[in-house]
């Protein structure tokens, strides 16, 4: 099951997502849970599909918001796949490098990312995030997937120079509207093993990025341990877990979004996350 959320006529909602069209919770489910955090708080993901009397739109008449628009975490982990390492000139890290982004850095499914205007330094990395689904401390690897929701794919735009102003990638990865997050969440139960997900990111149609989240350096499980052990986990929060090599950066010459440009997530079994590129400046 895939679920979404989105704007109709300019109001919030939320509802299952197949193929190209999305089945609205009903008011008396929404009146329930005022969103799909709330639906994930109280594990009833699984009630939409009993739920009726939502009405259902093309996918192409509602606005994609990110899937969680109010996460009370958004951890990101650096340099998570053995080619990005190699391609940046970085070693290996002994712990998962992990920082955060704020709410406002993403938007969602077919909505234009920015490129700031203090910076021509945009580049793409596509991503595997996963979505928790109820409160964890202290979990153990062995218990780490009982306490995922689901998956969806991730673009975590960066800044590059902004990046490297000092050995925290925050101000890189947190400019307005820079990254993005979508389509939906698939639920946990239809990706019972994630090592067996293949990521690709395809700008203006070239492939960009291969990667297998079975090459994560830190996998899924030993990422969880590690952020419930420093933070309680909490439904809803989201754990992006790294790019694979291709980066715009790391070419010769570099690769930098510009205006005009698309960037397509593709994780088979996830979803396709696709996102234009304006100007900050642009309408």
């Amino acid at each position: 099951m895939k679920l979404a959320s989105f704007e109709y006529d300019g109001k919030p909602s939320y509802g299952i997502a197949a193929e190209e069209r999305v089945r609205e919770a009903s008011a008396a489910f929404r009146r329930r849970f005022a969103d799909l955090r709330a639906v994930i708080a109280a594990d009833a993901m699984h009630e939409l599909d009993d739920d009726s009397g939502g009405t259902e739109y093309a996918a192409r008449d509602v606005r994609f918001i990110p899937v969680i628009p109010n996460p009370d975490k958004i951890l990101c982990v650096g340099v998570n796949y053995r080619p990005h390492i190699e391609e940046m000139g970085r070693e290996a890290p002994d712990h998962p490098l992990v920082f955060v982004r704020f709410p406002g850095s993403l938007v969602g499914h077919d909505q234009p990312i920015r490129r700031p205007s203090i910076s021509q330094q945009f580049d793409f990395e596509g991503e595997l995030a996963v979505v928790i689904g109820r409160r964890a401390r202290h979990v153990s690897r062995e218990r780490a997937l009982d306490v995922v929701a689901g998956y969806c794919c991730f673009m975590d735009g960066s800044i590059r120079d902004w990046q490297r102003h000092t050995s925290q990638f925050i101000p890189g990865k947190n400019f307005h509207h820079s990254g993005a997050m979508g389509p939906s969440i698939v639920t946990a139960d239809e990706i019972p093993d994630p090592t067996i997900l293949q990521l690709t990111t395809v700008v203006n149609g070239e492939v960009m990025q291969r990667g297998q989240v079975s090459d994560l350096v830190f996998d899924i499980p030993r990422l969880i341990e590690y952020c419930s052990t420093f933070a309680e986990l909490l439904p809803g929060d989201v754990i992006a877990t790294g790019t694979p090599g291709g980066v715009g950066a790391a070419r010769k010459p570099p690769v930098w979004l510009k205006t005009g440009d698309t960037v397509e997530i593709q994780i088979p079994g996830v979803g396709l996350l696709r996102s234009p590129v304006l100007d900050e400046s642009a309408t």
